[in-house]
């Protein structure tokens, strides 16, 4: 069962991921949007929106109660 500390601190870090998330996004279109980007920086930095992706998808599964059916 999930302590309510734990739901907050999830809760904290997921917020935390979105708003880099959403940071990442916007460094990419901005990257992508000048002329002669780095091909190499635009990756990373596409990749690490992924990995932030999965780990906010995990969290929000950790925040969702099991049902029993």
């Amino acid at each position: 069962m999930n302590d309510v500390g734990d739901d907050a601190a999830v809760a904290t870090r997921l917020e935390t991921l979105r708003v880099e998330h959403r940071d990442l996004d916007a460094a990419i279109a901005a990257l992508a949007e000048g002329g002669a980007s780095d091909q190499l920086q635009l990756m990373r930095l596409k990749k690490r929106k992924l990995r932030l992706r999965d780990e906010i998808a995990v969290l929000e599964d950790q925040m969702i109660p099991d049902i029993i059916a």
